[in-house]
């Protein structure tokens, strides 16, 4: 036991150090990456440090499995180099008793990257998303699905219009029982208008079977009523704007999807995406665990052995590997090629098979 909590404590720490590491280096590229594109808007030094503070989170969270490969990389190459894993073997203690500890802490890491990280970055996403599109244009565009339905936020300079329907096409193109509100740049709400369907076209919301009040300061609303055949809304919104501001399921926290999959599919969309993105969440302990254990078959032997650094490249190059194969197959299941359990599951757990296999015939032959 008290050699398991000296493993333990070994690779907890060298994985806090690199992930210190990667994280000051992905803060530092981002804060010239955000000063090249923000030259042309008039924001300040402090305001990029807070988008790449905002932003930090979700980086680290992408490279993660990078992170813990290096990081049993680096503790066995300790290990061999101190011969201490010889000292273990010759105790009598297999190699892979001596991995339960780095592939504990690996499980507990991920259990607690996808209970506890995954809604802060979920959050700092968001956030961060907000504000750059503030920085950028001076508005905020908002999708947002709830019991009352879709929501929908546009704004520019002059103002702020917010939309909400009852139901709406896949696509979120083209809304049913539609009520606007036009909010002033500086000021309250100007009119409501409410339709019985809007699509969205070029640079604008079409409007069919339109009635308008005017909600300005000393006006009756229903004395100035309006009742339009067809009216255009000007819109900053585009097809894409909606896909890439509502579709991102890393935006929405682990604990809030399930409940926002049923809300999704209530309205009319597809919750393909998210229901994928919620499976491999599940899934990432277990990839976690095999990208250790795929590092250590390849690590865990003598230095005098030689060709270490063969090793290690091989060890990283198949995580890599194995990474973008996660990454490819679950694109197919967003696009329904294949089921979302198949596509969330099959890369950790071949992964995994895949890494005993490797660990199996290093050590035993």
């Amino acid at each position: 036991m008290i050699l398991h909590f000296y493993f333990a404590r070994r690779f907890l720490k060298i994985f806090g150090g690199l992930l210190l590491v990667f994280l000051l280096m992905s803060m530092l590229i981002d804060v010239v990456e955000h000063l090249r594109r923000l030259s042309a808007t008039p924001v300040t030094l402090p305001q990029v440090l807070q988008l790449v503070a905002l932003n930090a989170p979700q980086g680290i969270y992408q490279i993660l499995p990078l992170v813990l490969i290096l990081a049993t990389v680096a503790l066995f190459l300790g290990l061999a180099r101190s011969s201490e894993l010889v000292v273990v073997r010759a105790a009598g203690r297999s190699a892979l008793r001596s991995l339960a500890s780095p592939v504990l802490v690996a499980f507990l890491i991920g259990l607690v990257t996808v209970g506890m990280v995954n809604p802060i970055v979920a959050s700092t996403s968001k956030r961060y998303a907000d504000l750059l599109e503030t920085y950028r244009s001076g508005g905020i565009d908002v999708v947002s699905v709830s019991e009352e339905g879709l929501w929908l936020r546009q704004g520019d300079g002059e103002g702020q219009t917010v939309i909400r329907a009852a139901r709406s096409n896949p696509q979120a193109t083209e809304l049913f029982d539609v009520t606007m509100i036009e909010y002033a740049a500086q000021g309250g709400p100007e009119r409501r208008i409410e339709a019985a369907n809007a699509r969205l076209v070029d640079g604008a919301w079409e409007l069919r079977k339109a009635r308008i009040w005017p909600l300005s300061d000393g006006v009756n609303p229903e004395a100035k009523t309006e009742a339009l055949e067809r009216i255009e809304i000007p819109s900053t919104l585009t097809e894409a704007r909606i896909r890439d501001t509502f579709g991102d399921p890393s935006a929405i926290s682990i604990w809030e999807l399930p409940s926002y999959i049923r809300l999704l599919t209530e309205a009319g969309f597809s919750a393909r995406r998210h229901a994928v993105w919620y499976q491999m969440e599940l899934a990432r302990p277990v990839f976690l665990v095999a990208m250790v254990l795929i590092a250590a078959a390849f690590t865990m032997r003598h230095v005098r052995f030689g060709k270490t650094g063969v090793a290690v490249l091989s060890a990283i190059m198949l995580g890599f590997t194995l990474y973008y194969i996660r990454n490819f197959v679950q694109i197919l299941g967003e696009n329904g090629q294949v089921s979302v359990l198949l596509a969330a599951w099959a890369p950790p757990v071949a992964s995994l098979m895949l890494a005993l296999g490797l660990l199996l015939h290093m050590e035993d032959g």
